[in-house]
């Protein structure tokens, strides 16, 4: 583990094994704990696996500026810059592959050999003449309305609900995983959270997608409720030449934590190919 000081802010972040390098962005509103379980398993298979908390989340430090995919991005190259990282393995869930794909437009691929989308929010999540299949501004401002009238409420209703599909019929709600996706969300800073719903739901990373030139593969549930799949990983593939789309059957959006197993061997089976 350690710090890094980046331009405006200090991250935290994992360093765990020898061997590759993996480098996982996690999604809103976590951090590097959320990877776990997969840095636990990669890295006891030869792999190094680095996974950060952005900025504003998680150990990290909470700048009131910077809350924006083009910041994540510039911290993310900080982290590879710091760590000397190349031939990297890039995994991002959710926001992380809005943060990923950032990545990847602002600083090219030289550094990276791989990349993983999983649950990611590429490459629009918003409702627009050019994107029909989006999600309606009118949501994500409710989510907004919801958070400041009381955060730590819309955080659990999150994870009790839609992330991991504990609200469809016949789930059965785990607390423990409710508690643990709250306690990672509540160490996130007001500001910076909030700020990040913008930037995860209104951010186009269409020209960032069309600069991937590597082995890419996208993991989603079909039954993702946050990250609808027609209009993130069907539309992404479509996208990004010669990429690889694995589906979930009635996977919810927190297949990281839901599919973890499978999840894992899939990417032990893409990053050792």
């Amino acid at each position: 583990m350690g710090m890094l000081t980046t331009t405006g802010a200090e991250l935290f972040f994992k360093d765990w094994g020898q061997g590759p390098p993996v480098v996982f962005c996690h999604g809103w509103p976590l951090s590097a704990d959320s990877w776990d379980a997969t840095l636990f398993c990669l890295s006891a298979r030869g792999y190094r696996c680095v996974a950060h908390d952005r900025r504003g989340h998680g150990r990290s430090s909470q700048p009131s500026d910077g809350n924006d995919m083009n910041t994540y991005a510039d911290d993310l190259a900080a982290l590879l810059e710091h760590l000397s990282l190349n031939g990297v393995t890039l995994v991002g869930f959710s926001t992380g592959g809005g943060e990923v794909a950032r990545y990847i437009g602002r600083y090219g691929t030289d550094r990276v050999a791989k990349v993983v989308l999983v649950g990611a929010v590429t490459p629009l999540m918003l409702n627009t003449e050019t994107n029909p299949k989006g999600t309606p501004k009118k949501v994500f401002d409710g989510f907004r309305e919801q958070y400041t009238a009381n955060r730590g409420r819309f955080f659990r209703e999150v994870a009790s609900g839609p992330f991991f599909g504990f609200n469809r019929r016949n789930a059965k709600p785990m607390p423990e995983r409710i508690d643990d996706w709250w306690r990672q969300a509540m160490l996130s800073g007001y500001k910076n959270a909030f700020e990040c719903i913008a930037a995860f739901s209104e951010t186009d990373f269409t020209e960032d997608l069309a600069k991937f030139n590597g082995p890419t593969l996208l993991i989603h549930g079909d039954d993702d409720q946050v990250v609808p799949i027609d209009a993130s990983a069907r539309a992404a593939v479509k996208l990004i030449p010669g990429a690889k789309l694995i589906e979930y059957p009635g996977g919810p959006h927190g297949v990281t934590d839901t599919h973890t197993e499978r999840l894992n061997a899939d990417l032990l089976e893409f990053i050792g190919s």
